[in-house]
């Protein structure tokens, strides 16, 4: 069998696998139980300061 051949039998159906169960878990980890309380902080960044500048105590933090 050809090196061409074997490749690519292995990246049709192994490799695809793989990569299809690679996607998964890190979709099932996004959306685990318990994980919104982790990106929020990150999500509310935009609106930190909303009303006034950051003072340049709060811009070192």
């Amino acid at each position: 069998m050809e090196t061409y051949s074997f490749l690519r039998e292995f990246a049709d159906s192994w490799m695809l696998l793989f990569l299809f169960m690679f996607f998964l878990a890190i979709v099932l980890w996004v959306f685990r139980p318990g994980a919104s309380k982790e990106y929020q902080d990150t999500a509310s960044i935009p609106f930190r300061h909303e009303d006034k500048p950051a003072t340049t105590e709060e811009a070192r933090t």
